[in-house]
């Protein structure tokens, strides 16, 4: 038990270390750009990750709704068994957290866009 729970508070840490180092790389960028201005590239880059964040929020609500149906509907017709059941609780919860973790990555790269910009 104590193993695991170490384990955990390591991949934590992983995690929050990586996080911390791309702030800082978002902002050393930033301040460069600010004194130089932004290049080309970093500008269609820009862009482009936006396109692909507007398409991915446009995409994931449809998708999220028709996994939950699918979820519902699994085990709604399940008829007793079982395993159909579990399956549909795992989509339903799946799905539900994939949406939430789409939204709360929107959320982070808005507050960053706003501290940054």
């Amino acid at each position: 038990m104590n193993l695991k729970n170490h384990k955990i508070q390591k991949k934590l840490f992983y995690i929050f270390f990586i996080f911390l180092l791309t702030i800082i790389f978002i902002f050393n960028f930033k301040i460069i750009f600010a004194a130089f201005g932004d290049p080309q590239l970093v500008t269609k880059i820009n862009s482009a990750f936006e396109k692909i964040e507007s398409w991915l929020l446009t995409i994931s609500t449809p998708a999220a709704a028709v996994a939950v149906g699918t979820g519902v509907f699994m085990k709604k017709f399940s008829f007793g068994d079982e395993d159909r059941i579990r399956t549909g609780k795992k989509l339903i919860k799946g799905s539900l957290f994939s949406y939430a973790f789409i939204l709360a990555i929107d959320l982070i790269l808005s507050a960053i866009k706003s501290l940054v910009g």
